[in-house]
């Protein structure tokens, strides 16, 4: 009897909807995997719909969001290899380090605990939400300023702007206010299992041109999971920014992921 098709289970980070993974999920689909992308809790089935109504969203933190994928996780009949961007990365690193996942990659991922390398960029798109304590509890949306600034600077104008129009909607702020504190906080949301020692193989990219996630993050990152015998690699996009899963490029950064998991028999 021929073995299930692996799940494959794509996790979005802040500013985007779950829908544009689309592309990615054709691709996956392809290649022999059942492909979802689940939305963030409270997150609508359209992007239209999720800019008519951010309410629904306001407030969810990085452990609702956690709990929220892994409830989806243990409905599957086998154990997924997750792809997050971005926070959703931040994601796929808690579960990973949960036992929840056969695999995990993280692209671009948002630092988790214990990254103290902040660069002035990312600091900046972090600000957006920061600057005012009120939004904790709140959703916040980027303008088309800010999405070229964080996502689409290494883009044609015309590219992020149409990128900003298809894909952008409101996010909660609060896991932005909880990454932010937390090198300061024990119990932190944003602390991941890096010392797990069964997890299984984990890959962190990085965009070189990345505002939003600088690479000196995901180096960082990287470091922190040397206690670990467990599979760690890394793989830099030089030449890429934030929207590296969503822009012209998609498709390259896919198949390198693709390429990973295959040589990691997965």
């Amino acid at each position: 009897m021929a073995q299930p098709a692996r799940p494959a289970v794509f996790v979005h980070g802040l500013w985007l909807h779950g829908s544009s993974w689309g592309p990615w999920l054709e691709l996956f689909q392809e290649a022999g995997y059942t492909a979802t992308a689940p939305g963030w809790p409270g997150d609508a089935d359209t992007v239209a719909a999720a800019r008519r109504d951010p309410g629904q969203v306001a407030g969810k933190g990085i452990d609702e969001v956690v709990d929220h994928y892994a409830r989806i996780i243990r409905g599957l009949e086998a154990p997924p290899v997750i792809i997050g961007h971005s926070f959703g990365g931040l994601i796929a690193q808690r579960l990973l380090g949960q036992d929840l996942a056969a695999a995990a990659v993280a692209i671009d991922a948002a630092p988790i605990k214990g990254v103290l390398n902040l660069p002035v960029s990312a600091l900046r798109v972090a600000s957006i939400a920061l600057r005012k304590p009120a939004n904790r509890n709140l959703a916040v949306s980027l303008s088309a300023q800010e999405f070229r600034y964080g996502f689409g600077n290494a883009l044609p104008e015309q590219e992020s702007a149409d990128l900003y129009d298809r894909w952008t909607i409101p996010s909660p702020a609060r896991p932005l206010f909880e990454a932010a504190l937390a090198n300061f906080t024990p119990r932190s949301p944003a602390k991941v299992n890096t010392g797990n020692k069964t997890r299984g193989p984990l890959l962190l990219t990085a965009g070189g041109k990345d505002h939003t996630v600088p690479a000196a993050i995901t180096t960082s990152t990287r470091k922190l999971y040397h206690k670990s015998p467990a599979i760690t690699d890394f793989t830099e996009f030089p030449d890429r920014g934030h929207s590296l899963t969503i822009d012209h490029g998609w498709r390259d950064v896919a198949r390198a992921v693709l390429d990973w998991l295959s040589q990691r028999s997965l």
